[in-house]
């Protein structure tokens, strides 16, 4: 399946968040969509998804618009994972899962056999079979995380959307879920599209990388492409030395100076004014 996502713009009110968005996504492909915090990343996932309507532009699936789609023939084609996600209740963990079931049951039906066989399998991939009888409130971030995860799995998207999957974890967990999600691209074909904060985790699993600036595509391209010494001054504000790294086969991007001025020079004066009090 080919996601297309078709010269959007989004306002929220009278700002416009997003301007002339156009990118496609292969079966198989794993994009890291990377920018700075505001850039409409978020914005875009949901849009995407179904769950926000552009005021110009379309997203298809292969030929066909997500409009067009039903909410729950859509569920089968696409999932995401929110970077964070309010569970009201206290429910067990395997509940959580089976939440992902949705698509697959009519209004009054409830789960069968092939559901729970279905659930079983994903939190066995995602290694959370074993949290199923624990209150969700009660696992760590990272376990959190993956059973989540394995909710949008047990949906057998052929899209998997991810907003910040690894924020707030430990550098184990974030190694573990990004491994998982790389698995899930090799090994099942999921295409997977993943707004990710740590350039260096985009460097080292996106296949391609979408560098978004205010509400702008900047560039496009392999990461040694897009992740470049002039894109992360201009973008992200950072002096930085990219080196590729022989063991991970991925570039390693280590920040130096910021080049905010405004920034360092406000900086300067107070720490002037606190050595002349002192």
């Amino acid at each position: 399946m080919k996601l297309r996502v078709d010269r959007i713009q989004f306002y929220y009110e009278a700002q416009k968040v997003l301007d002339e968005i156009s990118f496609e996504a292969d079966e198989g492909e794993f994009i890291g969509l990377i920018g700075p915090n505001g850039s409409g990343k978020t914005t875009l996932l949901k849009i995407i998804d179904g769950v926000l309507k552009p005021k110009v532009g379309s997203v298809y699936l292969d030929c066909k618009r997500i409009s067009e789609f039903d909410s729950r023939e859509l569920a089968r084609e696409l999932a995401i994972v929110p970077q964070t996600a309010e569970l009201g209740f206290d429910l067990k963990v395997f509940d959580v899962v089976m939440m992902g079931r949705y698509p697959y049951l009519g209004r009054l039906s409830i789960e069968g056999e092939l559901d729970e066989e279905r659930v079983k399998f994903w939190m066995k991939l995602t290694n959370t079979l074993h949290l199923a009888e624990r209150s969700i409130k009660e696992i760590s971030g990272g376990e959190r995380q993956r059973v989540l995860i394995a909710r949008a799995l047990a949906q057998e998207p052929r899209i998997l959307l991810l907003d910040e999957p690894t924020a707030n974890l430990d550098l184990c967990y974030q190694i573990e879920i990004m491994n998982l999600l790389k698995e899930l691209v090799e090994k099942l074909g999921l295409t997977i599209i993943c707004a990710i904060h740590d350039l260096n985790l985009a460097a080292r699993y996106s296949d391609k990388i979408i560098l978004i600036n205010d509400g702008k595509i900047k560039s496009v391209g392999k990461p040694v492409e897009v992740l470049t010494e002039e894109n992360l001054r201009e973008v992200f504000k950072v002096e930085a030395k990219i080196e590729y790294d022989r063991d991970s086969r991925s570039l390693t991007i280590i920040p130096i100076r910021t080049v905010t001025q405004e920034f360092e020079k406000s900086k300067r004066s107070i720490f002037s004014k606190a050595l002349r009090k002192r």
